[in-house]
Order: C-alpha cells, then structure tokens, then sequence
C-alpha cells in the first residue's frame, strides 16, 4: 500500500513539473555572440557610431509594449533607448521593472536610432 502511495504522489510530482516546464516562458530569445560591452548613455549621445557594430547592453526595463511586448526602452538619464525585439521575439513576456542583457546593433527608425537584438536575456 505504502508502495502504491509513494508511485502516486510521484506520478503527480513528474506531471506537475512538466506541465509546468511546458508552460513557462523562455527567458532568453535569440543569440548571443560576445560582442563587447557598451553603456546605454553612449549608444543614446552617439548612436550613429554604433551603426553596423554589434554591441552588448545592461538595463532595466522601464517601458515594454504593452499589446506584444516587441520592444521596450532603457533610460539614461532623461533619454530613453528604444530596444526592438522583432526579429527575434514578436511577443516577449512582460518584463517591466525588470533587468534585461541585450545584444545587437544601432539602425535607423522613424527619423532617430533604435537598437534591434540580436539576443535578449532577461532576468
């Protein structure tokens, strides 16, 4: 009987994770190559330097779209950074607040510069 127990509260245990595993949401999207590190300040004062060269970058999230959660922004003081994650993740768990490592490229957008990941970690 103690044996019948013991299988059945297993057989619940091994259930529950993978049900869990299989609903849980990647924390990482895309890939991640090395690329040297650069701060978020630099990337906003002079983003035409970083057109082409693929960087990596440290922030907390202060904005994430709220309809799919392609993109979000890290600040820098009053300037923001505009992170879009299209191309690697369309609709990305909400994650406001929270800390993120991105890695990609500066590219023009709507007159400006945004970043575009090539990789995203978040916390």
């Amino acid at each position: 009987m103690k044996k019948i127990l013991v299988l059945c509260v297993l057989t619940v245990a091994v259930a529950a994770f993978m049900a869990w595993h299989a609903v849980a949401q990647p924390s990482r999207y895309g890939t991640f190559t090395g690329a040297p590190k650069a701060e978020v300040a630099k990337l906003v004062e002079q983003p035409q330097a970083f057109v082409g060269k693929t960087v990596e970058i440290e922030g907390t999230i202060s904005e994430q779209c709220r309809t799919m959660g392609c993109f979000f922004f890290f600040k820098s003081g009053k300037d923001t950074l505009r992170v879009d994650l299209q191309d690697i993740a369309m609709q990305a768990p909400m994650r406001e607040g929270r800390a993120a490592r991105v890695e990609g490229q500066m590219a023009p957008f709507n007159g400006g510069y945004q970043f575009s990941a090539s990789g995203v970690e978040f916390e």
